[in-house]
């Protein structure tokens, strides 16, 4: 199995890269995640670098078993600024925190999708190369992903095609586009669904208006 560590610190650097060049009114810019500044978004990340699973369950329990609750509670319980978060994750860039129940894939899908949150919003373009893409989408497909990523039943009767990474997963109305572009149509972000062709995207943007 590949360790995908070196993949996914780089992918946090390039992040980090991104931060250090943002001004305070880019901080407080809306993200793609709904109720979620820039600054709020890299905190997210920032606590699942920090805080061990353990510690992530016992917060997960705490909030009675409601993640959104939770991540909506760590993120506004940090003082940090902008400058620090991305100081932060920077220097947590190598940390093997994940899920329990996921490997290294599930950080790694983390980062690239919440690099788009942040990124796009502000009109700053980064891409996403195949060797990290196939991670991503792998795991967007995977049974498991029902579990934290995927709502059950949203890709059903989809046939995925990354145009941009020679991957495809499913049977049924095709989704083809951009590969950063079909995991963010799969993970809820509705404006990547304009990037997207095939008979499956109205189906898709139904599924995610639900």
């Amino acid at each position: 199995m590949i360790d995908l560590l070196p993949l996914l610190a780089e992918q946090r650097r390039a992040l980090a890269d991104v931060l250090d060049s943002l001004d305070a009114e880019a901080w407080a810019h809306p993200s793609l995640c709904d109720g979620w500044t820039v600054r709020d978004v890299t905190a997210h990340l920032v606590y699942l670098l920090e805080h061990s699973t353990l510690a992530t369950v016992a917060t997960f329990v705490r909030h009675r078993g409601d993640f959104d609750r939770m991540t909506r509670a760590t993120v506004a319980a940090d003082p940090r600024r902008g400058p620090e978060l991305a100081a932060a994750l920077r220097a947590h860039a190598t940390s093997r925190n994940s899920p329990p129940g996921f490997g290294l894939e599930a950080p790694l899908t983390d980062v690239v999708v919440h690099a788009q949150d942040i990124c796009r919003p502000l009109s700053i373009a980064h891409p996403l190369d195949a060797t990290a893409a196939r991670p991503v989408l792998d795991l967007i497909v995977a049974p498991k992903a029902r579990r934290a990523f995927v709502a059950k039943g949203r890709l059903d009767g989809l046939r995925l095609e990354a145009t941009d990474c020679n991957w495809a997963h499913g049977t049924g109305a095709d989704v083809r586009g951009a590969a950063v572009d079909i995991a963010l149509g799969a993970l809820g972000r509705t404006p990547a669904l304009t990037e997207l062709r095939g008979a499956g995207v109205e189906l898709l943007a139904a599924r995610l208006a639900h």
